[in-house]
């Protein structure tokens, strides 16, 4: 089943992106090089609870 999980900016730590992901496949945490609107350039976003 997939679920909707909030991708967070680990430079400024703010909650820009959401996103689905099948949790029964993939229980590791996700990390996604995304544009980060606050901080101005792409940087990693990590999924948080």
């Amino acid at each position: 089943m997939r679920e909707i999980i909030t991708l967070e900016c680990t430079v400024c730590k703010n909650r820009n992106y959401t996103t689905l992901k099948n949790k029964k496949l993939h229980q590791e945490r996700l990390e996604i090089s995304k544009f980060c609107r606050f901080c101005h350039k792409h940087t990693p976003h990590k999924e948080i609870k």
